[in-house]
Parts: C-alpha cells; structure tokens; sequence
C-alpha cells in the first residue's frame, strides 16, 4: 500500500511591514498541521494578526537535531508542515536549510512559498549591478576567519551581498576597506520595509564615518559594488604592491597575514609580493 507524506513549505514572512505576506502564505499558514518556527513569541504575533490559529512548534539552531528528527516523522504520517524564520525566506541564514535536507533524503515533497527577503531587496533599491551577485550573508565571528573571506571576496566580480547588526557594522566597513580598499562603493539598507528605512550610499571609507559620527541602529543589508576586472582596470594605473601590503601592517595587521591578504586582492602569486617586499628591504638596506 502506498503512504502519501506530507508537503514540507518553506514559507516567507515579512522582513519588516506586516502587509508584506502574500494571500497563499496566509492560506498555507492556516492549512498546514503545525507551523516550525524560529522564535515562536515572535511567529505567534504574525499569525494572531492574520487570525491564523495554527499550532506552533520551535524549530532553531539549539534544538534542530532532534526537533528535525520529531517533524520529519510527522511528514512520513501524512502531515503538511510550514517552516517560517523570523523575517524572510527560511533557509537564508537560519537552520531551515537543515530541514530541506533531512525532507529530501526522505523523499518528502519541498515546495516554496516565496516572499520578502532582506538581501534581494535591498540590491534591488542599491543602484548597483544587479545582474550578477553574490550572497554571503553574516560574516564569521572571529577575526581570523572573517578577514580570509574578505580576502577571498576581494577580486570576486560579482555585486556582493551581507547581513550585519548594528553593533558590528562600523568594525566589518573598517575590515571591507582593509581587504576591498577603501574606495569601493557600498550602499547600507537599514530597517527595510519598516518606518525608518533608509540607505546610506556612498564609498567604504564615507560609510565607515557616518557610522563614528551616527550610532548605527537596525539591522542592515550591506551591498558591496564588484570587484573591476583586469580588462576594467585604468592601465595607466599600476598597483603599488609594496604600498598595499606595508598600508595594512599600519593597520595592525602582521606582514605575513598582509602579504597574503595583498596577493589575494591582486589575484597575484603570494611568493611573488613575499619577494618584492624582500627586495625592497635589501633596497634599504
């Protein structure tokens, strides 16, 4: 006898604007057995707007081990399930991502309920290239490992997409204007779709003081303009190798960990900046 599961939805939430949920999502909402959320207090009050009265079921990063174990079982019964983030499509920087895996190894059907998503509007109201990006999302934590993604991120030539808070923002621009330069173009959206959104345009180093002089505040979408190609770059303008690497020593950063960070902008071989910053100390000497 053949078992019919459940369907798996991943649905979107608004990122900030109640308005911002599409009428299938609400229909989806109400339809489904239960509704896995990130933070129930906060899903609870998106669905008591909508007068949905749906279970709900945690579903985090703390506890998605043996919560996606328990749900999984529940869609091999039969049961639809809805998996919402807090604001968004789940699956985008939070463990519903997790979920969709666990549901296709288990031949349960996945089906999206797209909305609102943070990065992807805030590229779209930026003015930079939209046709083609790069979604990186939350930096790492620790300073060793952020600062080798950037590195890694420095010659990419793709609109660059990031998600930071407001108690990191000034640090991550200080860092981006360390690995990019400092001269990029960057555009900051903050609390979008919400009263007081804004974006703030302008160069890494205007951004990074706005934000000494004006307390960042929300959450923010950071876009980063792409990397120019070898074929963009101004011929008449050599790179000053030996500069770049001894500007970032300046900076704290130690000579080994700029030499390598120097060869990754430049897309150069890092025993080749090893020996011009060699060959300038024997200069001087």
């Amino acid at each position: 006898m053949m078992i019919n599961t459940g369907t798996l939805y991943l649905c979107a939430t608004p990122i900030g604007n109640l308005e911002d949920i599409t009428f299938r999502a609400v229909r989806i909402l109400r339809e489904v057995a239960v509704v896995a959320a990130e933070d129930t207090r906060h899903t609870r009050k998106l669905l008591s707007h909508y007068e949905v009265h749906t279970p709900l079921i945690s579903y985090h990063e703390h506890n998605k081990t043996e919560r996606g174990v328990e749900l999984i079982e529940r869609l091999k019964g039969g049961e639809d399930i809805a998996v919402v983030s807090d604001a968004g499509m789940p699956g985008i920087s939070d463990p519903g991502a997790d979920l969709v895996k666990l549901a296709i190894e288990a031949g349960i059907t996945v089906s999206p309920i797209p909305g609102a998503s943070a990065g992807l509007s805030a590229l779209v109201s930026s003015g930079l290239d939209t046709g083609r990006f790069l979604f990186v999302g939350f930096l790492p934590k620790t300073t060793k490992k952020r600062r080798e993604l950037l590195g890694a991120l420095a010659t990419v030539p793709y609109t660059l997409i990031f998600y930071e808070s407001p108690y990191r923002i000034g640090s991550i621009l200080d860092e981006m204007a360390v690995a990019f330069g400092s001269e990029r173009q960057v555009v900051a959206g903050r609390e979008l779709t919400k009263k007081f959104e804004e974006f703030i345009r302008g160069t890494i180093s205007t951004l990074s003081a706005h934000f000494k002089e004006k307390v960042p505040r929300g959450e923010f979408a950071l876009i980063v303009a792409a990397a120019e190609t070898a074929a963009e770059a101004d011929p008449e303008m050599p790179v000053d190798i030996i500069g770049q690497v001894f500007s970032l020593v300046d900076k704290g950063i130690t000579k080994k960990e700029a030499i390598r960070m120097v060869a990754v902008q430049f897309n150069l071989p890092k025993r080749e900046v090893y020996q011009a910053v060699l060959n300038m100390a024997a200069e001087e000497d």
